[in-house]
């Protein structure tokens, strides 16, 4: 079966080198040295956020999968980040990603112009530090780190760096062999539910994992949920975290959605 992840890891690198070209290094490292000494958006900590919420539910704006195709391909930045907010998202995922995800950089900026309360994490595939100067310059409070895309020493390095322009991490794991990157500068441990490789999909990973995470990092379980008794059975055994965006996303009104689901969890 082809490898879906080395396809999009690849483009990615495509991508990363054009925009390098077009906005060098050394301009958005500036750039993003003002944005923090300007005060332009004071980081939200996730992490702290997802600790202290009895849901944890991280919303994602999610309109198109590389697997299923199209989710919502009218869903709107302006108006679905927003009203995750207003109903209750404990954080809030943007996908950046355009060829793949059908998102773009563009959306996380007008998502963190509108939502100024509630912490937003930048998903997209991390292969190199200039992604983490366009996050800070978007508004993005959090990374997303794949182990499974990533050496360890990338990793680190990359972790490294988002502490320093204010960022946390949100590692992303998927099987026992990649437990030992987690380590200093990680913010959160998120278990994909979802083979990135094949994209098969089971809950059971997380269950599986959970007893061999660290306890002092914040869980967070990402994929294939879909009911509130799985979050509940979830938080049971360690997570504070849950990803969740197609359940959402393909529901006419996704906030309102995510209000009854949080209900529905806490209730």
């Amino acid at each position: 079966m082809k490898d879906i992840l080395e396809e999009i890891v690849a483009h990615k690198r495509v991508e990363v080198e054009r925009s390098k070209m077009l906005h060098p290094m050394s301009v958005i490292s500036k750039e993003a040295e003002q944005y923090i000494s300007g005060g332009r958006h004071e980081v939200i900590s996730m992490s702290r956020r997802l600790s202290t919420s009895s849901s944890g539910i991280i919303a994602e704006f999610k309109r198109r999968s590389p697997s299923k195709g199209w989710i919502k391909e009218s869903g709107k930045a302006e108006e679905i980040p927003l009203s995750y907010s207003l109903h209750g998202a404990s954080g809030i995922s943007i996908l950046t990603d355009k060829h793949y995800f059908g998102g773009c950089q563009q959306f996380l900026e007008t998502a963190r112009r509108l939502v100024t309360d509630t912490p937003i994490l930048r998903k997209d595939f991390i292969i190199d530090e200039y992604q983490l100067f366009e996050a800070r310059l978007m508004g993005a409070d959090a990374v997303l780190l794949i182990a499974s895309d990533l050496k360890k020493d990338e990793c680190r390095r990359f972790a490294r760096l988002a502490h320093d322009l204010g960022l946390e991490i949100l590692l992303e794991i998927h099987s026992e062999s990649e437990l030992d990157y987690v380590g200093e500068n990680i913010d959160m441990v998120g278990v994909n539910n979802r083979h990135l490789g094949t994209f098969h999909t089971d809950v059971a990973t997380s269950f599986r994992l959970a007893s061999l995470l660290p306890e002092d990092y914040v869980l967070v379980s990402e994929s294939g949920i879909s009911q509130p008794q799985t979050v509940r059975e979830l938080r049971e055994a360690g997570f504070r975290g849950f990803l969740i965006g197609e359940t959402f996303m393909r529901c006419d009104e996704p906030g309102e959605a995510l209000g009854e689901f949080i209900e529905k969890v806490v209730g």
